[in-house]
């Protein structure tokens, strides 16, 4: 393959992208150099507003792996990835409705703190370890395996990208903490629409306009979106993205800590659900980008597929290979695609380093010193950012010789993530489950995610489930280049043609489904929770709406949880004393310190501003 090497104005503007993205972390350095408290430096002192932090949540959420993969799947499988906009549609209401409003008036810090409020400190230390090893490993992948498809198609440096990342991402987080990754999550935001932008405009006019986009790729079957079969086999069907792309995103979205970070980071309730909202049309738009971008794609190679006739080695080179066939003569213009492509790569390594650098310091540190000062506890969360930094860019650097397994390595954030969407509805929805329904639920969990997508990896699924939309290289100029034979298939088990062929969309809901089940299984075998020793806080009780005709019933769901008080608004802001007191309880054995909970519910407002704790003395 012929590599067309970057310009000098290419370089400039991907220059451009790191010294903006580092300067952000230099000036909130600066300007917050006076608050000297973990708080202000991994949650933003609580006081951030909606615009920056759905930005933030939509550029770290569409990582390169998006800008890359999206449109070669798309070019290769049709428009039906554009189905998925029903799947985000479903896990920010599920989010923004279920599962933070728990979060956010509990007023925790890490997530994980959750499990151990609801469970014990055995079920929190188990999520903990699990979050950080899937993090780094996919955060390893997220930098590497864009940066080896950018170098191998365009010959930018491997290397030089690799390391720039983790050195540019450390930096700006170790300096500006949760402020600066938001605010340079928000400018690489606007990257990334410009970049797509670019892209759409001048790949259109290549191929004579939006119109014959539209028309040859309803003559390359790509525009058949909907398909309604049920079989949980094939790859993408509307069942398969509808209902597992919810579970899957659900899973590494919905609860996860780099998402509620910044959520509870907001200075209310109100302006975090909005930050939500306002993050799903940020999800909308990219996703319609690089649906298009796939098509406009598929049109201008109808007749050369660049893929199966060699020219490229792997599919997710299609796209910056693309990109340099329409810039070739426009200098800067790939510079500013790739600059898109690292946008997605510096918001999501950005965001898990902070994250990681969050769980370890709440979950581990403090609960080891919990008596640390906020300058000693600001220092030690700068020094895990470079921790973590440091061990997410070696990951990456071992990832470029893990070979095949880089497939795997990415698709663990989806199977930890359904097992951990089983947990905590476990601890949400179900009052009466108990801390070893919650452990042996996530574990039965992750052993069954790991079994169905370790097999599909060994034994992929046959052509008739994934169904590829034909590519043609009837006009393609005779080359030397070698084609690629299918590899032999050999003798497969009985189960690689049912279980393992599981559309990777469901391998999430597996998880979550399995874990639901056997914690309530257990739960009941071990003796069930009893719900008065549950705070309502930490319990969102939907049963309201389906027994909201009768007090008895509701009550019933509640299984002892003390919610008949009031509305859950008014036990929120008339909270007893002796929910404060036990509040303070279960806060003291996490922090080590007595917290008094202060309501924060604001009537005029209809929204909750962040809990404000107030520490008391000991006696």
């Amino acid at each position: 393959m012929e590599v067309k090497n970057f310009k000098v104005w290419d370089y400039l503007v991907f220059a451009a992208l790191f010294i903006v993205s580092s300067g952000i972390g230099v000036f909130f350095a600066v300007k917050e150099r006076k608050k000297a408290m973990s708080k202000e430096f991994l949650v933003g002192g609580r006081q951030m507003t909606f615009g920056p932090v759905a930005l933030s949540l939509t550029a770290s959420f569409m990582s390169a792996v998006t800008v890359l993969g999206t449109p070669s799947d798309v070019y290769r499988f049709g428009a039906s990835f554009g189905l998925f906009a029903i799947a985000y549609t479903f896990v920010i209401i599920f989010t923004s409705e279920l599962f933070l409003p728990v979060f956010y008036r509990s007023g925790i810090t890490s997530t994980y703190e959750y499990l151990q409020l609801r469970f014990n400190k055995p079920v929190r230390y188990a999520a903990t370890v699990i979050y950080i090893v899937q993090t780094i490993l996919y955060t390893g992948v997220v930098v590497y395996a864009p940066a080896l498809a950018l170098n191998q198609v365009t010959g930018f440096d491997l290397w030089g990208s690799v390391f720039a990342t983790g050195i540019v991402c450390t930096f700006y987080c170790t300096l500006g903490g949760l402020k600066a990754v938001v605010w340079s999550d928000a400018f690489q935001m606007v990257v990334m629409i410009v970049g797509f932008l670019t892209v759409l405009i001048q790949g259109s006019a290549q191929v004579g306009g939006l119109h014959s986009v539209l028309e040859l790729s309803a003559n390359g079957s790509r525009l058949n979106i909907i398909d309604f079969d049920i079989d949980p086999l094939r790859r993408h069907t509307f069942w398969t993205i509808s209902v597992g792309g919810t579970f899957t995103w659900l899973g590494v979205y919905g609860v996860n800590q780099s998402t509620i970070q910044r959520c509870i980071s907001c200075k209310t309730e109100k302006h975090a659900k909005l930050a939500l909202y306002f993050n799903l049309l940020g999800l909308w738009i990219i996703l319609f980008c690089a649906v298009l971008s796939g098509l406009i794609m598929y049109s201008y190679f109808k007749d050369c597929d660049p893929w199966t006739s060699g020219i490229v080695s792997a599919p997710d080179q299609l796209m910056p290979y693309f990109v340099m066939e329409i810039f070739a003569s426009m200098p800067g213009l790939p510079g500013l695609f790739v600059s898109c492509a690292f946008s997605g790569t510096l918001s999501t390594v950005a965001a898990s380093i902070n994250a990681l650098a969050t769980v370890t310091f709440e979950d581990f540190v403090k609960s080891c010193f919990p008596h640390l000062s906020d300058n000693l506890s600001t220092w030690i969360s700068k020094g895990l950012c470079i921790l973590f930094g440091v061990i997410c860019t070696a990951m990456a650097v071992t990832a470029s010789v893990m070979g095949s397994i880089i497939q795997a390595a990415i698709s663990i954030h989806g199977m930890c993530g359904g097992p951990m969407l089983g947990l905590f509805t476990l601890g949400i929805l179900f009052p009466f489950v108990n801390w070893k329904g919650a452990l042996g639920g996530l574990l039965t969990g992750i052993i069954l995610a790991f079994w169905v997508a370790t097999g599909a990896f060994i034994y992929p699924a046959p052509a008739s489930k994934t169904w590829p939309l034909p590519l043609s290289t009837n006009q393609c100029v005779p080359s030397n280049v070698t084609k690629l034979v299918a590899p032999v298939l050999s003798s497969r088990p009985a189960v690689a043609d049912t279980w393992y062929s599981l559309s990777y969309l469901y391998y999430s809901a597996v998880g979550c489904l399995s874990c639901i089940a056997v914690g309530v299984i257990i739960s009941f075998i071990t003796g069930h929770q009893s719900g008065k020793d549950i705070q309502p806080v930490l319990i969102k009780p939907i049963c309201n709406l389906f027994c909201f005709w009768s007090k008895k019933y509701k009550t019933l769901c509640w299984c002892g949880v003390q919610h008949d008080g009031g509305t859950e608004q008014e036990n929120l802001e008339n909270g007893s004393t002796q929910k404060q007191r036990t509040e303070s309880v279960l806060h003291n054995e996490l922090r080590g310190e007595s917290l008094a909970p202060v309501s924060g519910y604001d009537p005029k407002d209809k929204s909750y501003d962040n809990v404000a704790f107030e520490k008391i003395t000991h006696f």
